[in-house]
């Protein structure tokens, strides 16, 4: 039986955030670029994180934001993970493994040369995304899952998984599916419905 987490991502607001984690999500996800449609404050995130049980993982999804930006947020917010969802380099992700969080380097994928970048990035994760040239990300679109391959890495799939192709990415033997406009209603606003088909579709396949 494969073991995989689920991330659920764009959370603006403490309902969608509850339902999720009773739902079975493993790490919700905060957005913290302001370019955004999903963007949240720093009081806001705080005031859901605070509401929250503490078995789950919070992660931040930071674009291009300097070292004391993302610093500052871990300790406001209590991050697990700092997701890099921009043009960081392998340097930058690296100087962020002295502090006490998990880190995750996003890469837009368009063919199998985006992937190979992979291996250039000593993360904790590699989060694999549809690529976009207008977006870092939430796109709602997939990209040719048949490329993956085998990456020596924790991966998390994203892009475009929602309840009817949840179970196909689960099965590529991923880490981790990142889940974000496949359960909404609209940007920062979950459909509790689709969220709830979603994992109820994948629950056979996870530990």
């Amino acid at each position: 039986m494969l073991i995989v987490k689920v991330k659920i991502c764009g959370i603006t607001n403490y309902e969608d955030a509850s339902a999720a984690v009773d739902m079975g999500a493993d790490l919700l996800g905060f957005n913290f670029y302001s370019g955004s449609p999903r963007f949240v404050s720093t009081d806001k995130a705080v005031e859901i994180i605070g509401r929250l049980p503490g078995f789950v993982d919070i992660a931040g999804v930071f674009v291009n934001s300097s070292f004391k930006q993302i610093k500052n947020m871990i300790s406001a917010c209590q991050l697990n993970w700092v997701q890099l969802h921009g043009d960081e380099t392998p340097r930058f992700c690296q100087s962020l493994r002295w502090l006490n969080v998990k880190t995750i380097k996003a890469i837009r994928v368009r063919d199998e040369n985006d992937i190979n970048k992979a291996e250039d990035y000593f993360t904790d994760a590699i989060l694999l995304d549809a690529f976009n040239p207008d977006k870092y990300g939430g796109t709602g679109v997939t990209f040719d899952w048949n490329i993956v391959g085998h990456i020596g890495k924790r991966i998390f799939l994203a892009g475009g998984i929602n309840p009817d192709n949840a179970v196909d990415a689960v099965n590529l033997g991923v880490y981790g599916i990142d889940v974000c406009s496949g359960v909404e209603a609209e940007p920062g606003r979950k459909n509790h419905k689709k969220m709830k088909k979603l994992f109820e579709n994948i629950q056979h396949l996870r530990g």
